[in-house]
């Protein structure tokens, strides 16, 4: 069937489809006029009144438009439903990456992707920019939420149980970022002076996009070990990295994205670019584009401009800067995924599958999850767990009531929102929800309370890093907000013991702050179902979950191959959970 196509296709039918567009800058009437094989929602990229009833029709219409071309050959819709369809209002919210990564759980990880796959199948959405496979090696990334660990070994178990069952459920996997984001040096972007891309952020971003300088077997073993487990899982796209390694951009790297990824590795399926991504390689667009499909990229996120790609492919295959055997391979490769998604046969989905959209069963699953990523990092004193003789309990912390910030970045926007931005429980609504009326429960968002009559035995603060993604997020710092410190220090005059619960995307420097507390926990950024971390500060459940990465005292032991070869101790070993 795919070859019979290909041979119809004219080469405009043929461009079209290795474009991608963001959704607010075609309409479904050019999606049919240019014949585009895929559309994408970034973060953010929401309908207006955003809702599972309206995402499902957003995106119909443009499927619905890509059946009234020539060769109704269906649309792919892909958007970054990272943990969870985490732009969807109403659609469950698991915790990031490395709290899955704090579990070890592969079976809980699956669990996950399935139910992630039917939570954007709702929306007509068959296509997930994840999972996100790096080895982050240094925790100032911005990203670093984003893998599972810094252990290779954690991200190809972990990564390749997530792509079995976010395609067990019917939802396309894209394994990125192709590859070795996670090993860029701290401030060595390989860039130059014309370069003025939306990502550089006014020159705030020090290490994501960055430079890898590792020889070829190191970064193998690191970096590239975990796609061989998700290819043999079945993965069915390959996402390239903003990332260079030894100063050629990912997007240009012929012989990481042919040579390795479709020869070495026999990957069969297709690679798209990364957001503008081959706008980095040359200040003549005409030259990014020839440069990228030579490389091996097949499906381009353009992602505003398609008209100027599409004319400027056409004028690459025309002036045979790129062979017409290159366009039919990628086309060959994109349809041959639509294929095994099944979308020539069902190129809509089951308005049913709306009623399962942040059902009770969904939730009890991310809950479940919340209580196995928690980290216990210190318990003196007998702290935790709360018990019933605990009648008064003194709560700060805008953290504690939160969804925002409890969930971090990519959720309803790409940088995250703060505040109550979606269906959830906040920790302070599940503390009084399981303790009910037996404990007095006081919150104050900055811990003043009044000195001459509140104190209780035992006090919670709940720290948190203001919701970021990508490059936003590097820090050379890693340090609590001036807030939350001062909160801490109020809060520990009030009480007779001192737990204090971390929602972070990353190991944050806590050196001077850890001995004022008596009990630290390692939530990470748990997402919706704040509850599952009252269970297990209650005891109803265990802490079980193992520190992903090394706890660094200090940003001067960062990177992690720099905190090895000093022979000095972190604040808290890899691995380490009470």
């Amino acid at each position: 069937m795919i070859d019979s196509l290909i041979g119809q296709m004219t080469l405009a039918e043929k461009i079209g489809q290795m474009t991608q567009v963001e959704k607010n800058s075609i309409t479904p009437a050019h999606v049919t006029e240019f014949a585009i094989g895929s559309v994408l929602s970034g973060g953010g990229g929401n309908p207006l009144n955003n809702n599972p009833a309206n995402w499902a029709a957003m995106v119909r219409e443009f499927a619905e438009a890509a059946l009234k071309t020539r060769l109704r050959i269906p649309l792919i819709y892909g958007a970054d439903c990272v943990h969870g369809h985490n732009n969807m209002y109403g659609a469950v919210v698991f915790p990031h990456n490395i709290g899955l990564g704090a579990t070890r759980d592969t079976a809980l990880v699956e669990q996950i992707g399935y139910i992630t796959a039917r939570e954007m199948l709702a929306a007509n959405v068959h296509w997930n920019f994840a999972p996100c496979l790096a080895v982050p090696q240094d925790v100032r990334w911005g990203r670093t939420y984003e893998g599972y660990a810094s252990d290779t070994a954690i991200v190809g178990e972990l990564g390749a149980a997530y792509v079995r069952g976010l395609q067990r459920g019917g939802a396309a996997a894209c394994i990125k970022h192709y590859v070795g984001d996670g090993g860029a040096e701290w401030d060595t972007h390989v860039s130059v002076s014309w370069a003025n891309f939306w990502e550089q952020n006014g020159g705030q971003w020090r290490i994501d996009q960055g430079d890898v300088n590792l020889d070829e077997p190191t970064f193998r073993a690191i970096h590239l070990a975990p796609y061989l487990q998700s290819l043999e899982a079945g993965a069915l796209t390959v996402m390239a990295s903003f990332s260079s390694w030894r100063g050629l951009k990912m997007h240009a790297h012929r012989y990481l994205l042919t040579d390795v990824l479709k020869g070495e590795l026999g990957f069969s399926g297709f690679i798209v670019s990364d957001w503008m991504g081959i706008n980095q390689l040359s200040p003549d667009s005409y030259t990014c584009i020839v440069q990228s499909i030579n490389a091996g990229i097949d499906m381009v996120m353009v992602p505003y401009n398609y008209e100027q790609f599409i004319a400027g492919l056409t004028r690459a295959v025309e002036n045979r800067d790129v062979k017409m055997e290159r366009v039919d391979d990628a086309v060959r490769r994109i349809l041959w995924v639509k294929q095994q998604l099944g979308l020539f046969d069902q190129p809509l989905t089951d308005p049913d599958l709306l009623d399962l959209v942040g059902s009770n069963t969904h939730r009890a699953v991310a809950r479940d999850a919340v209580r196995k990523s928690l980290v216990l990092l210190k318990n003196e004193n007998a702290a935790l767990p709360i018990t019933a003789e605990t009648k008064h309990l003194l709560i700060a912390g805008q953290g504690a009531d939160d969804l925002g910030l409890q969930s971090g970045g990519w959720t309803i926007e790409w940088q995250g929102v703060i505040g109550d931005c979606l269906p959830g429980t906040s920790l302070l609504k599940g503390l009084r929800e399981r303790l009910g009326a037996s404990v007095r429960i006081d919150y104050d968002v900055r811990a003043n309370f009044p000195a001459d009559r509140e104190r209780a035995p035992l006090g919670i603060y709940v720290a948190a890093e203001f919701p970021y993604a990508e490059g936003v997020g590097d820090s050379d710092t890693l340090q609590l907000l001036p807030a939350d410190l001062d909160g801490i220090r109020k809060l520990r005059e009030h009480c007779d013991k001192l737990v204090l619960v971390l929602y972070s995307g990353r190991p944050l420097i806590i050196t001077d702050i850890a001995p004022l507390c008596d009990a630290i926990v390692a939530a990470w950024l748990p997402g919706s179902e704040g509850e599952g971390v009252a269970d297990v500060l209650c005891g109803d459940y265990p802490f079980s979950g193992k520190l992903p990465h090394p706890w660094v005292s200090s940003v001067d032991q960062l990177p992690l191959s720099k905190l090895k070869t000093s022979g000095e101790a972190p604040l808290f070993p890899y691995g380490a959970g009470l």
